[in-house]
């Protein structure tokens, strides 16, 4: 079965969402992303016991800094599912396309461009 989600979802693969930290998430929006989000295993379900957990407490501690800096929190957000739900993964993906685009680009990118 092939997903069908939006062409300029970037899948980046890590064995366990607990390898996500801040920093990942943080250089992707330095990079030039408008929002990241990450798919994670079931709570609970954690082949790596905690790994989702982690990633989840990582995810709100992005959240909370991005919209100190006035980036936005909504711009990062975590999903968990199983690796069986992959339609799941899809309709995600189009769910967080569909509220960056809502939120139009990054902040960060016409900061950017102002710098030297």
């Amino acid at each position: 079965m092939r997903l069908n989600y939006p062409s300029n979802v970037k899948v980046v693969k890590v064995p366990c969402t607990g390898r996500v930290d801040m920093l990942l998430i943080l250089k992707a929006f330095e990079s030039g992303v408008d929002g990241v989000y990450v798919a994670g295993c079931m709570e609970g379900e954690c082949h790596y016991l905690r790994g989702n957990l982690r990633a989840r407490r990582r995810v709100e501690q992005v959240k909370k800094l991005l919209d100190e800096v006035g980036l936005g929190g909504e711009r990062v957000e975590m999903f968990n599912m199983s690796a069986s739900q992959g339609q799941r993964f899809a309709q995600f993906a189009r769910e967080m396309t569909e509220r960056i685009r809502s939120l139009g680009p990054s902040p960060a990118k016409k900061n950017k461009e102002v710098l030297p």
